[in-house]
């Protein structure tokens, strides 16, 4: 009965663990999104974190405003990168960013997270 029962706790802690892992820290996607980086800021009660929202624009008119736009809401866990999409805000963006299944306090409000910007500029990317 002694084995049996410390077969089953050692069972139960394992599919635990990987239902954790699967939830919070399997990177469930990962790719690119381009638009108007809208705002950054640091947030939380007790665990402050980076958050974004950057407008992705699928019609723009001739002087570069999005018509028919939907909004991109991420978290930032570098600090380095966080000063950087402070400095870049109003502009065109690229951000490369990985979604988990859900959310930490400690990561941030989003299950998108942003891991590298590219700014675009008139002839391309910097």
């Amino acid at each position: 009965m002694r084995k049996f029962l410390f077969g089953f706790v050692v069972i139960l802690v394992l599919l635990m663990g990987s239902a954790v892992y699967w939830k919070f820290y399997f990177t469930y996607s990962q790719g690119y999104r381009a638009g108007l980086l809208q705002k950054f800021s640091l947030r939380g009660n007790v665990f402050k974190t980076y958050e974004g929202e950057m407008i992705l624009s699928s019609v723009q008119t001739t002087s570069e405003v999005p018509i028919a736009s939907e909004k991109f809401h991420f978290s930032v866990t570098k600090e380095d990168l966080a000063k950087q999409l402070e400095k870049i805000q109003g502009e065109h963006v690229i951000l490369h960013y990985r979604e988990k299944k859900g959310t930490l306090i400690w990561r941030g409000d989003s299950k998108y997270i942003v891991d590298s910007v590219a700014v675009k500029e008139p002839d391309g990317f910097r």
